[in-house]
């Protein structure tokens, strides 16, 4: 894992203050039955876990990386499952475990290729075939604060569209290119483009991906 990518010392700290909002889109999971065993990784303090819960999905499981997170995750949210991922993105249930999994505005949280890579990978493997994966994360934002943003920290990160916030987490958004090569192994469901606000406040586009596992 590089340094960009082990942000620990972040989410344990400034990054449990932060709030987030991508929505579950209502025609998505509608698909599945509600006794269906659930992913939610990189779940944070548990929103969208609860939000789950209150559909009335009783089986979702909650991984993340922050034990600060996942402590906050486990008082507020105890209709789900939360454990601590020890050696991410190694999931320690076995192959196909998961009827679907959800990955809302967690690779903006994982710059480098190779670590997305690698996350994505972990997500197939734990996927039962026909299983659907739900992806919700932000594009390259076309406004000019973004895109000064992206040019500044260029040469810090090697790649467009990485940079540091202003309080010190390390983000990545992405070009439709880029998202499409990391999920080849799925098949595409349904795409959809969204307003949401960032972990910061800010207006933001982000794209959501409903894919199957063949």
């Amino acid at each position: 894992m590089s340094a960009s990518d082990d942000q620990s010392a972040y989410w344990n700290s400034t990054g449990t203050t932060k709030t987030f909002g991508h929505p579950p889109h209502p025609d998505w999971t509608a698909r599945l039955d509600r006794g269906a065993v659930l992913l939610d990784y990189g779940c944070g303090y548990g929103r969208l876990a609860g939000e789950l819960a209150a559909l009335g999905f009783s089986d979702i499981e909650g991984v993340d990386v922050a034990p600060e997170l996942v402590a906050r995750a486990r008082a507020e949210q105890p209709a789900a499952r939360f454990s601590v991922l020890t050696d991410p993105p190694r999931i320690e249930r076995p192959d196909g475990a998961y009827d679907a999994a959800f990955l809302f505005a967690v690779l903006t949280c994982v710059p480098d290729d190779a670590a997305q890579e690698a996350l994505v990978a972990e997500l197939h493997r734990v996927l039962r075939p026909g299983g659907l994966l739900l992806v919700s994360d932000y594009l390259l934002q076309p406004d000019e604060r973004s895109q000064e943003r992206y040019r500044r920290s260029e040469a810090d990160y090697g790649r467009f569209g990485v940079f540091r916030t202003s309080d010190g987490a390390v983000c990545r958004h992405h070009t439709r290119e880029r998202l499409s090569g990391l999920f080849a192994a799925f098949e595409t469901v349904e795409e959809r483009e969204v307003p949401v606000l960032t972990m910061n406040g800010r207006p933001a586009v982000a794209v959501q991906l409903l894919l199957a596992r063949p």
